[in-house]
This record gives C-alpha cells, sequence and structure tokens, in this order.
C-alpha cells in the first residue's frame, strides 16, 4: 500500500483508566495475557500493507517506546519510511503537550503530515480493540470515491460515541455526538481513511481558529462544504478502550472463543514483541478453569474467569476469580481476590481478600505490595 499512510493516536491516557495510566499511555496497556492494546492498530496496518506508520505520544510514553522499539516485529523497522515515532512539542504553542483534541495533535507534527508522499492517511487510535480489515476499508475507499471513509461498528459499543447517519447514496447524512445505548446512525470507530490534501486542509483551519477537535470541530467544516464521507461497518469485536470498566470487559471478553477468533483471526495475525519464555507450570492441586494463563508462570492454586500474564506465581490455597493478574504478580497462600486488575509485579500477602465488581473492578497500581 504505497498510496497509504498511517497515524496512530497513541498521545491519550484517558483519565478515567485512573491507576491503570498513571504512568503507560492507554495504547501501551497490557492486553490479553501477552499483547499491548497498540499492538492490534500496528497489527491491522501490517497486514494491509501499510509499513509506514506514524505513532502520534504526548507524555507518560516510556513503556510505549519500550515496547515497540524499532517496530521489527511489525516489519516496519526500516531505512526508509517504517515506523516514525512523534513525541509532543512539534509547535511551540504547545510546549504543554496536554493535546485538547486530535487535530490539535495532528497540528503539532504537521511538517511531518506535508512531507509525506503518500495521498491517503489511515487514522487509529491505538486504544482500539478491534482487529480492523484495512485492506478492506481501503478498497471500498477507493470505490467510494470520497474523501473521508469512516469505520463504524455493527453493534452500539458500551460507553459514550459518535454515530454517522448514512443517507440513500451511502454517504454519511449527519453526524450525532457523544450518543449512548440504542439509537439511529451507526457506532463510529474513530478510525478514519482521508486524503492527505483533505486533512492538511482542515488542519490549517483549525489551527488557524485554535479549534481542536476533530468531531466537534473539523467535521462539521467538512460537512458544511458538501464533504462526502462513505461508511465502512466493521463486523467483529470493537471497544475503545477509555475506562477502567472497558479495559476490565474488554479483557474478560477475550475468555469467549468468538471474540478471540474476531480479534486474534489466522488470516490476520497480531504481532506483539517477542519474549523468550519457559511453559508454565501448574501444580498438583492446581485448577484453572475458563482462564488464559501465559507462560513462565507458576499456578498451584485455584484461576476461574482469569487472565494471567508472565510471570506470576500463583500459591497453594490462593483463589482468584474473574481477575487480571499482570506481569510479575505474586500471590500468597490463601488469597482471595475477585474482579481485581493487578498492575505489574504487584505482590499479595498470604491471607489477603479483595474483591471489586464487575462494573467497578478493583484496580491495584503497580508495584504495590498488599
Amino acid at each position: 500500500m504505497r498510496d497509504y499512510r498511517g497515524l496512530i493516536f497513541a498521545y491519550n491516557a484517558n483519565p478515567e483508566l485512573r491507576e491503570l495510566v498513571s504512568v503507560r499511555t492507554a495504547a501501551s496497556l497490557p492486553f490479553c495475557g501477552r499483547y499491548r492494546l497498540i499492538d492490534l492498530a500496528l497489527s491491522s496496518m501490517r497486514n494491509a500493507g501499510i509499513l509506514d506508520v506514524g505513532v502520534i505520544m504526548q507524555r507518560d510514553y516510556q513503556s510505549l517506546l519500550d515496547h515497540i522499539g524499532s517496530g521489527k516485529a511489525w516489519d516496519m523497522s526500516r531505512r526508509s519510511g517504517g515506523l516514525r515515532m512523534l513525541p509532543p512539542f512539534g509547535l511551540p504553542q504547545y510546549h504543554t503537550g496536554e493535546y485538547n483534541g486530535t487535530m490539535e495533535a495532528l497540528n503539532t507534527v504537521a511538517e511531518y503530515v506535508r512531507s509525506l508522499p503518500q495521498e491517503h492517511i489511515v487514522l487509529l487510535l491505538g486504544n482500539l480493540c478491534a482487529n480492523i480489515d484495512l485492506m478492506e476499508v481501503i478498497r471500498q475507499h477507493a470505490r467510494s470515491g470520497a474523501d473521508i471513509t469512516a469505520v463504524c461498528a455493527d453493534h452500539t459499543p458500551a460507553g459514550r460515541h459518535h454515530r454517522f447517519v448514512v443517507g440513500p447514496d451511502g454517504f454519511v447524512q449527519k453526524m450525532l455526538l457523544y450518543r449512548e445505548g440504542p439509537g439511529e446512525g451507526l457506532a463510529s470507530l474513530e478510525a478514519y481513511v482521508v486524503h492527505k490534501d483533505q486533512l492538511l486542509d482542515l488542519m490549517d483551519r483549525c489551527r488557524a481558529e485554535r479549534l481542536p477537535m476533530f468531531h466537534q470541530d473539523a467535521l462539521p467544516m467538512f460537512f458544511a462544504e458538501g464533504g462526502r464521507m462513505d461508511v465502512y461497518v466493521h463486523h467483529g469485536y470493537a471497544q475503545i478502550i477509555s475506562t477502567v470498566e472497558d479495559y476490565y470487559t474488554a479483557n474478560m471478553d477475550m475468555l469467549r472463543s468468538e471474540n478471540r477468533r474476531s480479534i486474534f483471526p489466522a488470516d490476520r495475525p497480531v504481532r506483539a514483541k517477542a519474549h523468550e519464555e519457559v511453559s508454565s507450570y501448574y501444580g498438583e492441586h492446581a485448577v484453572s478453569r475458563r482462564s488464559l494463563v501465559a507462560d513462565d508462570c507458576i499456578i498451584e492454586g485455584e484461576i476461574e474467569n482469569c487472565i494471567v500474564f508472565p510471570g506470576v506465581r500463583i500459591a497453594q490455597g490462593a483463589k482468584i476469580k474473574s481477575s487480571i493478574l499482570m506481569r510479575g504478580c505474586q500471590i500468597g497462600e490463601g488469597v482471595d481476590l475477585e474482579n481485581v486488575i493487578a498492575d505489574k509485579h504487584c505482590s499479595f500477602s498470604p491471607g489477603a481478600k479483595l474483591m471489586g465488581s464487575p462494573k467497578l473492578p478493583m484496580v491495584i497500581p503497580k508495584n504495590s505490595q498488599i
């Protein structure tokens, strides 16, 4: 896809993710035992043959840099083009690095966008949990002749979202902002294919008028001038991870085989940073029910409906239910956890008991000792 360049927005920390983003961006959140959320966006690009990709960052991006590295895992480590990490402070007026919206973030890398030789830009969120067939999106975009093609879900996702109402001609008739629950229109996954000149025009106008938002500011300009937007409907699992509940639910959803098939289809593999680790060990009295367990774990207690990352140790007599245990967590004897998200390298003393709820899971910050 020589005529298409990818841009991934990895700058948003989403305050509703609370302790989970105190030291990382939402795009670098660990997911499903061995991945980061941004792996899905990078893999969607790679599977469509888009090997020139820019990642727009803001703050707390050290874990993102450590994970992505040169982009070799996605075949994006190249002398010319390839992966480009785009940190903040692209323009003096954005010296705080606190972007108020997508257009402001784009304008910090305006010179990078202007210099791109490709005619079309693919925009994706780094915290979108979906495996999108971008090859099909691009084909539909080319057939339609639209200036912008929006990727929408085939269902109504949880939480607030934007919607597009499609007219008889197949193009977007109107946009509905900040909707919840059932209603007219298709829910936007905030993924777009846009002609570079069109994007630059919107960026310039938003910068001149100090308008920071894409949906609230740029798209109304686009529609007011008769711009044509096509819609591609993504059939499969999709959730923008903006809250702790979103993160917890998306991980728990991966315990269902149909959701795993949607996120990890054989023909569009999800690539990730490689780790050399030994197989997991299960003790004589260990019990594992409906759980996903990564390599290099020692399980001697009981787990049920759990996502377990590498390096986790669960002692005998511990009972862990409907929880997420990130890399390196240590669970002592007799520990009882339910609806808990334990960040990396947390340790739980023998006999500790913690319980959250599916709607409000308990988050244990990184390196905590309970």
